[in-house]
């Protein structure tokens, strides 16, 4: 794991010390070493943090160049299938000699010998990679198939930038974009900035699996990305072509299928661990590690004094049973308090689930004992594991019967009294013409954010634009489809990505694997929701590592008591960035919106935590980020 950068220019020449900033600002992402190369005839600068993992030795530092002398690489990820692609490219190239183990290389003379679409196409694991032509003079970037691993780029100044994090565009001399306004709705409506969107005016995401190739002096009009796996065929071709053998059958493959990829994942040449809260996801990777170890693994778990919120409890029971290696860390209000002024720092771009604080604090506690952690991210976008899989067809069931005309009506009577959170949500629901944009509406935290944010109106994402869904046989699998698209990518896997490497930690997600991903959507719905159910097929799988009774229970969430804060401890840090002048003055928010939503949850008629703490993060953003002026 580490971090990459670099800038492809006419008008800067590629300095030493601009690839000192750059690289510097992803300290953290690699913290064992730094390199840069350029070449100033091209305008090109790639550079490089180091987090070791693979072949310690300087063998493996990067940029890398190819044996040809062709191709210089930075890449930041894991190859897992590694050694079976230098197996592969050694049959098919005689005159291949290897100066280190390490996956980067094998990823380079891949790249070299096979070119660009086959090799994305054969490698299994996380990344982002720049890759250099010397002789076409081109820059191609790549990433992931989930998005795992980030990657920013855009231009500036008639000069391309690109990282790991905005942080590092940001101290290259040439940057100068904008906030922009309509990925702020995008914001408040998800409490994320979906791909291929981000805070600043023209620098994009790259969409996960996808790669572009950009030449010196191009058009950025002309620039293209492209596919090099999609993840709507994968769905699409699942449901055409399902899984027709029996439940035991199909649980001894998925089986199969983990086991092969948590073996692949725990190849490291530093110390590696787990993280294990006592669900059904992260309990089945670790007790499938602890199968591939000959020592007790290292499992990492957080308590909260809070029971409500407290799943430390049943992680201790799981990890006594498998004989894991466990250290568990309870956290008061104030310990997880003292995370938030480092969030607009640790998120470049604004980013409000709540559960990155203590996402955070258990990579803070890993990292005292692994450089390694595997999770179990994924489980629910791929078995169909939360909840509103089961109740919103139920509510759509119900309220579709209703004339729309009614429906209305009750909103318009019922929405300015004090009603409970779950009421305020289906009254939210009541008006809407189809199930997709009721699913949309339950999964938007600000309704019409384009009334927020002055100025601004709100561009579609893959959850609104009709045309970038894949075909699938039911709502639940729809929901299941987006959640992977949207929100697993875009939210989840940057809360662990983020909060991990602020720790200098690496994250591996074995449930990421593409056969698995693969396998899960042949699957028909009845192997992932049954009988009130989520996930049956995966408890099948872990209940032949462990005992049922340690996993049955109501799912608590990985989450913290915000609301509660808000009023107590929270409440004069929020005063101050939520005050009226300010918000005026800033020119972002509309001030009226804010406060009132501020004034209601105060008093307890309404719970605006969600909403509240997105602005939150958003000001606490601006305010890191802005220390001098505020652009309008």
């Amino acid at each position: 794991m580490c971090g990459i950068a670099g800038a492809l220019s006419t008008n800067y020449k590629p300095q030493k010390y601009i690839s000192e900033l750059m690289g510097n600002s992803l300290f953290h992402r690699g913290p064992d070493a730094i390199g840069q190369w350029h070449d100033e005839s091209a305008g090109i600068l790639l550079v490089h943090r180091r987090l070791s993992i693979l072949d310690l030795s300087s063998a493996g530092s990067q940029p890398m160049r190819s044996q040809s002398g062709r191709y210089v690489i930075v890449f930041n990820g894991e190859i897992y299938n590694h050694l079976n692609l230098r197996k592969q490219l050694e049959s098919e190239v005689s005159t291949i000699l290897w100066k280190s183990h390490s996956d980067t290389e094998t990823l380079l003379e891949c790249l070299s010998f096979w070119g660009i679409e086959k090799t994305l196409k054969n490698i299994i694991g996380m990344f982002s990679i720049a890759l250099w032509d010397t002789h076409e003079r081109t820059l191609m970037l790549a990433r992931d198939r989930m998005g795992e691993k980030p990657l920013y780029w855009g231009w500036c100044n008639n000069t391309l930038l690109f990282g790991s994090e905005i942080k590092a565009l940001k101290q290259h001399p040439a940057f100068n974009a904008e906030i922009d306004r309509n990925a702020l709705t995008l914001y408040f409506r998800h409490n994320y900035i979906p791909a291929p969107y981000s805070i600043y005016q023209g620098i994009n995401k790259l969409h996960a699996g996808h790669y572009i190739v950009i030449r010196q002096n191009q058009n950025p009009q002309d620039i293209i990305s492209k596919p090099y796996w999609n993840f709507n065929e994968i769905a699409e071709d699942g449901i055409s072509n399902p899984f027709v053998g029996s439940n035991n059958e199909a649980i001894n493959h998925l089986e199969y299928l983990i086991k092969n990829s948590v073996s692949s994942q725990m190849i490291s040449d530093v110390p590696i661990g787990a993280f294990l809260s006592g669900g059904i996801d992260s309990s089945t990777i670790v007790s499938i590690m602890q199968q591939y170890s000959r020592n007790p693994i290292k499992t990492f778990a957080i308590g909260f004094d809070e029971q409500k919120y407290n799943e430390a409890i049943y992680a201790r029971e799981v990890a006594d049973y498998l004989g894991t290696d466990h250290t568990e860390l309870y956290v008061n209000a104030q310990d997880a308090l003292s995370v938030i002024p480092k969030l607009p720092k640790i998120y470049c771009e604004p980013f409000a689930d709540s559960s990155q604080i203590p996402t955070y604090l258990v990579s803070q506690l890993a990292k005292q004992h692994v450089t390694v952690a595997l999770s179990g991210d994924a489980g629910d976008e791929l078995f169909g594991g939360y909840t509103p899989y089961q109740f919103a067809p139920n509510i759509w069931n119900k309220i579709s019967k209703l004339p729309i005309s009614l429906r209305k009506l009750a909103v318009s009577l019922l929405s300015d009294f004090p009603l409970p959170d779950k009421i305020n949500k289906l009254l939210s629901v009541l008006p809407s013409n189809n199930r997709e944009q009721l699913y949309s509406i339950l999964m938007s935290h600000w309704q019409n954010s384009e009334n927020l944010v002055i100025g601004s109106s709100t561009p579609l994402t893959f959850m609104t634009n009709v045309n970038s869904w894949p075909i699938t046989d039911s709502f639940e699998h729809w929901m299941m489809a987006i959640d992977t698209k949207q929100y697993m990518i875009d939210n989840i896997l940057v809360k662990v990505d983020r909060a991990a490497m602020a720790n200098s930690l690496e994250t591996r997600i074995p449930l990421l694997d593409p056969n698995i991903i693969k396998f899960a959507w042949q699957l028909p719905l009845s192997m992932k929701i049954r009988k009130n159910n989520s996930k049956w097929i995966l408890r099948e799988v872990l209940y032949r590592h462990v005992p049922k009774n340690l996993i049955e229970r109501p799912k608590k969430g990985f989450s913290i008591p915000i609301g509660q804060w808000l009023k107590g401890p929270l409440k004069e840090w929020a005063d101050t960035l939520l005050n009226s002048n300010r918000l005026s003055d800033e020119g972002f928010l509309n001030s009226d919106i804010v406060n009132n939503a501020w004034k209601q949850h105060i008093k307890g008629t309404k719970d605006h935590s969600y909403r509240l703490w997105s602005v939150l993060m958003f000001q606490a953003w601006l305010e890191e980020n802005t220390k001098t002026s505020v652009r309008k």
